[in-house]
């Protein structure tokens, strides 16, 4: 040792010592530092003329001077026991740098005299230790609450070392039941092979990547994922850390989003159908009854003839629903209040379902108002209900419910296609037989049933469906295969107060006759000719014309007054709407009636619907037509069926 420079006490050092890059330092019984070796100057930051002397404390942060003062208490108390701290010293710029130090007391030591300590500098070990901690506090907190399912897993046993919150509520599991044990432990993959298939990717190229397949869920709920995987390294040891999508709700999306587009193109082939179909009904019928005029009730070939009729009026009413489904039938709204609707169609159903069936009903506390044609909210739970009997062969229960919701974008998601914001919410529920995902699938789509041969058209879902849709609601249906059915249907709720239906006029049996003069315009020569045939048979005098451009002219030539312009809404050269329109710059005072047997959105771009307008509807009978006729040339009334029309 070489004596040390400064005051105190003379101290014998080693060469090894003074080339050590950890600081050592001698300090008395009060604490001052008698010897520093040269790794000091750089750990410090100061000359060692500047250290030697110099009490300890003077160089520690304020707040450590009690740790320090502490220590050095300990030292003298129990010489010959090293003491070890941290505390932070201050450097000679001004700053503070975190040392490690051991303290012992060796002053009865004949050799050195002195407490001896022994210090490094820590201050970037710890702050990158701190940083390692922050950083994996910052992945285990992305990887547990990261809304994609993460899993970490051995990849000798494939037993899951973690697993984050996503995969727990995905397959609704608590962690301790899935940490430490493995997949096949769990029975989660419903296809084994697809697990197969991703271990030999992971075998040959240490990755594998958008795998689908199907999970099961503690509850044996089936998700549809998609699984990437890779191989990494945990303390040395192999595993397979793997990333999974939930795909279940994608997919019911693009299910629905498929179905809408089918029932979509089915409804505008139903429609185009229809229109046709009607036109052809309306002969049918207009001449059966035509005929049956001149028959007595005794005559066979009457018989035939009301036969015959019955049959066009089924076959009217099938093309009614395919209109409904399609959306594309004429609307009378008007403001209801469910409740009431709901009430008094029940007194009606109690005398139509089974015995062995019960009927209840639930109302809103607050009237749920909606604006929607009364018809077709009946026709809507006659369907519905008729459906629940028919999925109960062996009794049970229907409920009906009417309540008042605001859907927020949660309940939007969960719902289907509907806009945020108040409904007024009707379900029916059964206590049936319920349905598989396969049925549900198709239950919207025309012609589709599950009942017998003869026993169903397949039109009636389908009919609610297209209702539902043109009323700017929605439909939502839950089932099980034995569980039951529920379909709720929400409406745009209406601030508007609901109005008292008008009282309905009593038709005559035999509408009054007329002497009037009447312009039809009618491009479909058989429903021309038919639909003055009818009106002749009332007594009206009546002028054909194959086309707008024929009628002009004949407006144009005609001295004579006209009292009814009768016109198809769907033409070739001029639609019914714009023709209305030409008309009434050459007689301000002529009356004009449409038809249609296609009263839907193409009717209202043609400018077949305003509001001084009224539509007559194909097919419709004699009695439909005059009555109707009759009552506008003498402003004594309606088309029958309310004053407001509403094309969607």
């Amino acid at each position: 040792m070489q004596p040390t420079r400064g005051r105190g006490k003379h101290v014998h050092g080693h060469r090894l010592v003074e080339n050590s890059t950890e600081g050592v330092a001698l300090f008395d019984e009060q604490g001052r530092m008698a010897y520093c070796n040269r790794a000091s100057e750089i750990i410090l930051g100061c000359k060692l003329e500047d250290l030697v002397g110099r009490a300890i404390v003077d160089f520690v942060h304020a707040d450590d001077r009690r740790i320090i003062n502490s220590v050095l208490q300990q030292c003298m108390e129990k010489p010959g026991e090293p003491v070890a701290t941290r505390v932070r010293m201050y450097y000679g710029n001004g700053s503070y740098r975190l040392l490690d130090g051991v303290f012992n007391n060796l002053l009865n030591d004949p050799d050195i005299e002195a407490i001896v300590c022994n210090y490094r500098d820590v201050t970037r070990i710890v702050a990158a230790e701190s940083g390692w901690r922050e950083s994996e506090e910052r992945f285990a907190k992305a990887f547990r609450t990261c809304p994609v399912a993460f899993t970490m897993a051995t990849q000798a046993e494939a037993r899951y070392l973690d697993v984050n919150d996503a995969f727990l509520e995905m397959l609704d599991y608590d962690r301790d039941e899935v940490i430490g044990r493995t997949s096949i432990d769990l029975n989660i993959w419903v296809e084994p092979q697809d697990r197969a298939r991703m271990l030999q990717h992971l075998t040959e190229s240490r990755v594998a990547r958008g795998l689908r397949t199907k999970l099961r869920t503690a509850r044996g709920e089936i998700r549809d994922v998609t699984v990437s995987a890779e191989l990494v390294e945990v303390e040395g040891a192999p595993c397979v850390l793997a990333i999974i999508q939930d795909l279940t709700e994608v997919m019911q999306l693009e299910d629905r989003f498929r179905q809408a587009q089918k029932i979509e193109a089915v409804g505008r082939l139903a429609s185009g159908v229809a229109h046709d179909f009607n036109n052809l009904l309306g002969v049918i019928m207009g001449y059966s009854e035509l005929s049956l005029q001149h028959l007595g009730p005794d005559s066979a070939v009457s018989r035939n003839l009301i036969r015959i009729k019955m049959a066009a009026d089924r076959a009217a009413g099938l093309t009614r629903q395919l209109l409904a489904f399609s959306r594309k039938q004429v609307l009378y709204p008007r403001v209801l209040d469910l409740n009431k609707l709901v009430t008094n169609l029940s007194e009606m159903v109690l005398r139509m379902i089974r015995e062995d069936v019960s009927l209840s009903f639930s109302p809103a506390s607050q009237p749920p108002r909606v604006k929607a044609d009364p018809g077709q909210i009946d026709q809507i739970l006659m369907n519905l209900i008729v459906n629940a009997q028919d999925a109960m062969p062996n009794g049970g229960k229907i409920t009906i419910r009417t309540s008042i919701v605001d859907l927020d974008e949660t309940s939007v998601a969960l719902n289907g296609p509907v806009s945020p914001g108040r409904y007024v919410a009707l379900s029916v529920t059964d206590t049936g037989c319920g349905m598989d995902r396969g049925t549900l699938s198709h239950i919207f789509e025309p012609f589709y049933t599950t009942k017998e041969p003869g026993q169903g058209t397949g039109l009636g879902l389908s009919t609610v469906y297209g209702i539902v849709r043109q009323s700017g609601g929605h439909i939502w249906v839950y089932s099980e295969p034995g569980v039951g059915t529920t379909f709720r249907l929400y409406f745009p709720y209406c601030e508007e107060d609901a109005e008292i239906p008008a009282p309905q006029r009593v038709e005559e049996s035999e509408p009054r006759r007329g002497s009037e003069t009447i312009l039809l315009v009618e491009d479909d020569q058989s429903v021309r000719d038919l639909t003055a045939d009818l009106l002749e048979s009332g007594g009206y005098r009546v002028l054909r014309a194959v086309d707008a451009v024929q009628a002009i002219g004949l407006l144009q030539e005609l001295k004579e007054p006209v009292h009814l312009l009768l016109t198809d809404v769907l033409m070739p050269t001029m639609s019914g709407g714009d023709l209305s329109t030409r008309v009434k710059t050459l007689r301000p005072d002529l009356n004009v009636l449409l038809m249609s047997g296609y009263a839907g959105d193409l009717v209202a771009r043609c400018g077949g619907i305003k509001p001084d307008l009224q539509l007559l509807e194909k097919p419709f009978t004699r009695r439909k037509l005059l009555s109707t006729v009759d009552a506008i040339i003498h402003n004594s009334g309606t088309n029958g069926r309310g004053t407001s029309l509403d094309v969607n």
